[in-house]
């Protein structure tokens, strides 16, 4: 077993990187001295709520289509086959729902914190425990988009201060539109490695007959067992309560929706991001192919030439670029662009839940300019903070799968609390903490489990030759161990992919019982817009006084019919309602099978 191969830069390389570097800290100059030169939280949190679809769209992409996913989807494509191909199917509801659910009621409430929400819904002890539960998510996850598998703590400190400043100088603004400069950068990387790769392997013809041969083009799997790591229902239903979970309520995602001009370009930029979305994984698989054409039986990491599988995209591309130079630089470039801009957006996403939803509400004096001007200082700290936990980060081994296992084992229980109170009016706050707490339990209990079980037995690799018997897949164990493992024990074989559907119905399914036994919440109590219309339609078998009594202010349709002006006095809300929304200029009210809009004119 030999060292792992270094890695090295020639000049033409490093100029590449700089250029990334410098073009990134010049848009973030630039929004930092320009317009309102960020002294306001709206300009420097919301960008001044200015944006258009495009730059959203893009930015939408690129916040998690990180290093994470242009190392771990080649890897994952060269180690176990195209399977992985069909989390795609996933895409089209874990957008389309976004887009007609959660936009229309985050826009329409005129939130800057997505945990907002939750304390108009349910109370301020409901906001700070989801706040929390996301800081912690997004601390554990972010060290993980500095991994590039490079051991050039240089480069990765130089670009952890350079996204530090950017994020801290130019607000929102600056991270979108570095965010669509780095996606052209990602795809232009990409697309360089999988065309001289394929050229040199024979065209993609020969790419496409060796991954046959290999066992690495992958049929439909059908098979329903929840414990298969990657199967169709796996990918493409598991991995739709994944996307939800992204795209739906992450606190990244609803900030660039809240930063659209319009709560139509705000729905649009989910529909442009479905097929730039797309043609990313098929990058992504379509790179792995092309690494399995090159190397075949000789395994780069069986040669010890590298210690993980992510690894093996960077020596890839250094071995198909050594007499391109150049073009390694762009590759990389492309890499630490992924990294940028999921991490950029993560500082920033931090810093305003952690100023709207941890600081504001404790300090109601305090200035616009100081506001501000500590937003950016929070921005700071988590930029040092995210830097110094990268060094443990690079200790793990395959990053996809911690980052999607991470999403799915947090994020899963804060879909699950937005759903609770999205969905189902008579939930209670009782309920929402006690949903939340036994989701986010059982979630550590499982994926804990998950990971111990599987450090004992990993999961098999495909052939590397081709064979006339079928793979095996899933874990190995004899029949007499078979018979020994319990319903319980069963649970840590859960795929990765059905953890946020597993821990965001735990939250739904305890929340709603305990708000049943503690006394539902009365339709007087509840704050209007922050229920959607949909549990009427879904509820149509039952008789109308059954579904009206269940669906409390939930309409059985939801045609926005008027607006009408507060100011006016044209139409007056309850006083407990409007009480409970005085610091929200813009309202929403779902009620007797229309919705109302406030909007001041």
């Amino acid at each position: 077993m030999g060292d792992v191969v270094q890695m090295h830069f020639t000049t033409p390389d490093y100029v590449i990187f700089a250029l990334l570097l410098v073009a990134s800290t010049c848009i973030g100059l630039f929004y930092a001295l320009s317009g309102g030169r960020q002294r306001t939280t709206q300009e420097f949190l919301l960008a001044d709520r200015s944006m258009s679809c495009l730059p959203v769209s893009l930015s939408l992409l690129a916040t998690f289509q990180s290093a994470v996913a242009i190392l771990g989807a080649p890897s994952e494509i060269y180690t176990y086959g195209t399977q992985y191909w069909f989390l795609g199917v996933s895409y089209f509801l874990g957008l389309l729902i976004p887009a007609h659910v959660f936009i229309p009621v985050f826009y329409r409430l005129r939130l800057t914190s997505a945990y907002e929400y939750l304390e108009l819904r349910f109370n301020k002890t409901v906001r700070i425990m989801g706040t929390v539960t996301f800081i912690f998510q997004m601390v554990c996850v972010c060290p993980l988009h500095w991994l590039t598998g490079f051991d050039l703590w240089g480069a990765v400190l130089a670009m952890g201060l350079v996204c530090t400043l950017y994020t801290t100088l130019g607000g929102l603004k600056a991270v979108i539109w570095t965010d669509v400069f780095q996606t052209i950068v990602m795809f232009a990387g990409q697309l360089a490695v999988i065309i001289v790769g394929a050229h040199q392997a024979g065209g993609m013809g020969e790419v496409w007959r060796k991954a046959m041969n290999g066992s690495r083009i992958a049929s439909l799997d059908l098979n329903p067992d929840p414990t298969e790591r990657h199967t169709f229902w796996t990918l493409g239903v598991g991995g739709v309560f994944l996307m939800l979970a992204l795209y739906g309520v992450n606190q990244a995602q609803v900030q660039r929706y809240l930063s659209s001009r319009t709560e139509r370009e705000a729905v649009m930029s989910c529909y442009v991001v479905f097929p730039c979305q797309q043609v990313v994984l098929c990058l992504g698989c379509l790179m792995g192919l092309v690494m399995f054409a090159r190397y075949g039986e000789e395994s780069p990491l069986d040669k010890g030439y590298v210690k993980t599988n992510d690894q093996m995209v960077l020596y890839f591309v250094m071995d198909v670029f050594r007499d391109l130079p150049g073009l390694p630089g762009l590759f990389v470039a492309c890499l630490f662009s992924g990294a940028l801009s999921t991490i950029s957006s993560a500082f920033n996403s931090l810093a305003t839940v952690t100023m709207e939803d941890l600081i504001k509400p404790y300090c109601p004096a305090m200035t616009e300019a100081k506001a501000t001007l500590l937003s950016k200082g929070l921005a700071l700290a988590y930029g040092l903070v995210c830097l110094t936990m990268a060094y443990v980060a690079s200790l793990m081994g395959s990053v996809l799968q911690a980052a999607f296992s991470i999403f799915g084992m947090v994020g899963g229980p804060l879909l699950g609390l937005f759903c609770l109170g999205m969905f189902f009016p008579w939930a209670n706050s009782t309920g929402a903490i006690v949903g939340l707490v036994a989701g986010l339990a059982m979630a550590f209990w499982i994926g804990i489990g998950n990971f111990v079980s599987r450090m004992a037995v990993p999961t098999p690799l495909l052939p590397i030759i081709n064979a006339t018997t079928m793979p095996l897949r899933g874990n190995m164990t004899t029949a007499v161990m078979t018979t020994l493992i319990t319903s319980i024990t069963a649970l840590y074989n859960l795929s990765y992919l059905w953890y946020s559907a597993h821990n965001s119905t735990t939250v739904v399914i305890v929340g709603l019982i305990v708000s049943l036994l503690t006394g539902p919440m009365k339709e007087k109590d509840l704050t209007p817009g922050t229920v959607y219309p949909v549990l009427g339609n879904l509820l149509f078998f039952l008789p109308e006084r059954y579904r009206e009594k269940l669906c409390c202010v939930t309409p059985l349709s939801h045609k926005v019919n008027h607006r009408v002006n507060v100011e006016t006095g044209r139409f007056t809300p309850d006083p407990y309602s409007l009480e409970k929304l005085i610091h929200h200029k813009y309202m929403v009210v779902f009620k007797s099978a229309r919705v109302l809009c406030y909007n001041e004119e």
